[in-house]
């Protein structure tokens, strides 16, 4: 398994937290066309776009680099996404294991549960532990006794955080989870998804994360492809 991006989040050299709002002062989208180059910055993976303008995050629970996206940077990709984009999270199985797809099935749980990023960033601790937000690798090997091993122990997370658990397993193996899990499985194989966290835009075009050198280029990237690129 190769739950992590070839080129680290943490190497690129993004803007700090804190400079954001001034960084992302910037003028309108159109000026950004000419900066943006197809297979430099972004690769296009299909013939058809979506119907509507959409940025779909695939990540793993086990991937580090992930984790330190979710905490540290989505918050502020999707803060600052143009107003007719919605966001989608989608977990990928590089693990083709049992409880790979249990912690597959989780997201799609939260997903249905509306829970958001408190049942995400619980699950993500709940495998790599709070450091795995901070360059630590903790993939599923990694650990002699992993935390999370089958589905009761995901179901003890949701409890942990507050969430009745006695319909866990009716929403886990309704057809609503099911057929999601399928699509995300689809939509990995067709876009190609090797190395996580990878961004895909209208479902036509992928991000190429090794040439993005600030946070708020990635933004500009996403908007421009999302709202303008045909």
């Amino acid at each position: 398994m190769n739950p992590s991006s070839p080129v680290t989040f943490e190497d690129i050299t993004l803007i700090k937290h804190i400079a954001l709002a001034l960084t992302l002062a910037v003028a309108p989208l159109s000026s950004f066309a000419a900066q943006f180059v197809e297979g430099k910055h972004f690769t296009q993976i299909a013939e058809k776009a979506s119907a509507q303008p959409k940025l779909t995050e695939f990540f793993s629970f086990y991937c580090h680099n992930c984790y330190n996206m979710e905490k540290q940077y989505l918050g502020d990709i999707k803060a600052n996404l143009d107003k007719n984009i919605t966001f989608d999270g989608k977990h990928v199985d590089f693990m083709n294991s049992d409880i790979g797809t249990e912690v597959m099935r989780s997201l799609a749980v939260i997903q249905e549960l509306d829970a958001g990023e408190k049942m995400t960033h619980a699950m993500f601790a709940a495998i790599q532990g709070d450091e795995g937000a901070h360059g630590h690798d903790h993939d599923h090997s990694a650990h002699e006794e992993p935390e999370i091993n089958n589905r009761d122990d995901i179901k003890k997370v949701f409890a942990d955080n507050g969430f009745d658990i006695s319909k866990y397993d009716a929403i886990a193996d309704s057809k609503a989870v099911n057929d999601k899990i399928d699509l995300w499985r689809v939509q990995q194989r067709q876009f190609q998804i090797q190395s996580v966290p990878a961004f895909v835009v209208n479902d036509k075009y992928a991000v190429n994360m090794s040439s993005i050198r600030t946070l708020g280029e990635l933004i500009d990237l996403i908007n421009y492809l999302a709202v303008e690129h045909k």
